[in-house]
């Protein structure tokens, strides 16, 4: 049972939505990166998908250089604010650190990144300019990771750049899609207005590029189109009653959370359906928003489920309960969800399979879908000759992100399925690199 009480204020909020990864104090900051070895072959730079040089920026700030190790973290990582705080970096730079060889914590190179990337945000200092202009245009589709990235590196090329974004802020997932103990609200609108303030970005909120009069518009207006569009909203999975007015995605649910924090009302009962990294995040804060029972459903075993352990650990610690071998059967209620039926699973010769007469049912006031996102088929096939796999992603040129369709460059979760922040950020850099080089021959 969670010990959280429901949150009637901001600042109840935030207690209840501590950050995982708190704004280290100088002291702090300067004992940390006073334990990094230098590695020679450095096996953090490696781990991380855009490829900081983290011994490098640890060593800067160990010397009092918070400028110069901000510039290294920008020149490899647009979003090198957000992901010092999202990234899952146990997995990554921190699970390579060759303490973990020695039975030792390893050096805290999320935290050191995002104190260095955050003093140079809180001053305003002047990292990068844009490049002379060069007469070209780049429009970019969505103002998540890989469009941000590739806005970016096209403005120290001299580009003119316009990001068209649907929604009333830009920034994606970091805004709309984080769990609120990961990051701040506040903390991801001043990366973006330091980056807007530095590169000269022009945000185009409110305006979605959804049928084919606009991408035609875009096509003759710019000398090449990014699309950094995502996967969409949470998929239908078929499942009777999902139709219920308490039914939700958890996509949904996590926006709807990080706009409204404590105005948004979760009840006392929740059935989270889904066994990845969302379906964590969705568990966790409806504990923080103080239901009193949250139910995490997944229909494999514990060892089978997609999320970080770290995230399923996170999840427990609020107060979630866990429930394995039970496939969602239908959702129950006249008209609003009261509860889940489910049915247990085991698997026979390698096989999922249901035991018959096994069905059981969890009573539930809200119920959250985190089994998966749609993704953007209805828009892409718009595009005249843009190629998608069978999972419906953007087949892109694997070194240049170009896509079939030669005017059309695409990173990010549409060309990945679905990854983290990070490997958006590097997709849309090298894109932007591969419509330099196809603009320039």
């Amino acid at each position: 049972m969670s010990e959280y009480k429901r949150p009637t204020s901001e600042i109840e909020f935030e207690q209840n939505f501590t950050q995982k990864k708190p704004l280290m104090n100088p002291t702090e900051a300067i004992f940390e990166s006073s334990k990094c070895l230098f590695c020679y072959d450095a096996p953090c730079i490696t781990a991380c998908p855009t490829g900081i040089d983290i011994p490098l920026f640890i060593k800067q700030i160990n010397s009092g250089n918070l400028t110069g190790s901000a510039k290294t973290i920008y020149e490899s990582n647009w979003l090198g604010n957000a992901c010092g705080k999202i990234c899952p970096t146990q997995e990554l730079c921190e699970g390579a650190c060759v303490f973990n060889h020695q039975d030792l914590p390893p050096i805290q190179i999320g935290r050191l990144q995002n104190f260095a990337s955050s003093a140079a945000i809180q001053e305003e200092k002047k990292l990068f300019s844009p490049g002379a202009p060069n007469g070209r245009k780049v429009a970019i589709i969505g103002s998540g990771g890989a469009g941000i990235a590739c806005a970016c590196e096209l403005r120290t090329m001299g580009y003119e750049v316009d990001i068209y974004e649907a929604k009333p802020k830009p920034s994606g997932l970091t805004l709309y899609g984080i769990a609120a103990y990961k990051i701040t609200n506040e903390e991801v609108e001043d990366e973006i207005n330091f980056l807007e303030k530095q590169m000269g970005l022009n945000f185009i909120c409110n305006h979605p590029i959804e049928n084919k009069t606009q991408l035609e518009k875009l096509e003759a207006d710019y000398d090449a189109v990014f699309l950094g569009v995502g996967i969409g909203a949470t998929a239908q999975i078929g499942l009777p009653g999902e139709d219920k007015t308490n039914v939700v995605g958890a996509v949904e649910f996590i926006e709807d959370l990080r706009m409204q924090h404590h105005q948004l009302a979760v009840p006392k009962r929740v059935v989270v359906i889904g066994g990845g990294n969302t379906a964590m995040d969705a568990a966790s804060q409806s504990a923080r928003m103080g239901a009193e029972s949250v139910v995490l459903a997944y229909r494999r075993s514990k060892e089978d489920m997609g999320a970080y352990g770290f995230e399923y650990k996170l999840a427990i610690s609020a107060g979630v309960e866990s429930l394995f071998n039970a496939q969602p059967v239908k959702i129950v209620g006249n008209g609003k969800a009261t509860g889940v039926q489910f049915i247990r699973t085991q698997v026979v010769n390698g096989k999922l399979e249901n035991i018959e007469g096994s069905e059981f049912i969890i009573e539930s006031d809200l119920v959250i879908k985190a089994t998966g996102q749609a993704k953007q088929k209805h828009f892409l096939e718009l595009i005249e000759g843009l190629e998608l796999d069978n999972k419906k992603r953007i087949v892109v040129n694997k070194s240049s992100f170009q896509c079939t369709n030669p005017k059309y460059f695409a990173g990010g979760d549409a060309v990945n399925g679905g990854a983290e922040v990070v490997n958006a950020a590097f997709d849309g850099k090298m894109a932007a690199r591969g419509i330099e080089q196809w603009l320039n021959g």
